[in-house]
């Protein structure tokens, strides 16, 4: 199964969440990330975040969502809404679900402000995936209902 995180950037949140997930997953299951508007490059906090955490940064990038290698099974769309952010509507027959996570490359302030962004942002993504992957996944492959029910409670959850 493969899970796309989206949003418009692709440089921090969906990044972020693509790295946790391959980090986190059972085998069999594989995240993507991808943007609308890509950046063009990941948000240097971002790769030094996921550093920090034990977590490969090797191979990721910024791309759109027009260049992935596969189609999704599920997309997953990461956008907050603070600063009016329109978030991506990825069309094709794939579950769609919505984890909104505002976007710590618009902070502005000390590095330990920037820092605090950025990890608040990673913590809730991280969370999410957690819950996401301690579901019983083998058996909500084969009724989607109940996996996009699933998907839409997590993507209101809190650490």
């Amino acid at each position: 199964m493969h899970v796309l995180f989206l949003c418009t950037g692709n440089s921090c949140r969906s990044i972020l969440a693509e790295a946790t997930f391959n980090h986190l997953a059972p085998t069999g299951w594989r995240a993507l990330s991808a943007g609308s508007k890509p950046t063009g490059q990941v948000h240097p906090h971002s790769l030094a975040l996921l550093a920090s955490e034990g977590i490969s940064t090797e191979g990721y990038f910024s791309k759109s969502w027009q260049d992935l290698p596969v189609t999704p099974d599920i997309v997953i769309s990461v956008c907050g809404n603070a600063a009016n952010e329109t978030c991506p509507a990825y069309l094709g027959p794939v579950m769609r679900s919505h984890w909104g996570v505002e976007d710590p490359a618009h902070v502005t302030g000390s590095d330990a402000e920037i820092d605090a962004a950025f990890m608040q942002a990673y913590g809730i993504l991280r969370y999410r995936i957690e819950q996401f992957l301690a579901l019983p996944l083998t058996a909500l492959q084969n009724d989607q209902a109940q996996l996009k029910k699933e998907l839409d409670r997590i993507g209101e959850l809190l650490p």
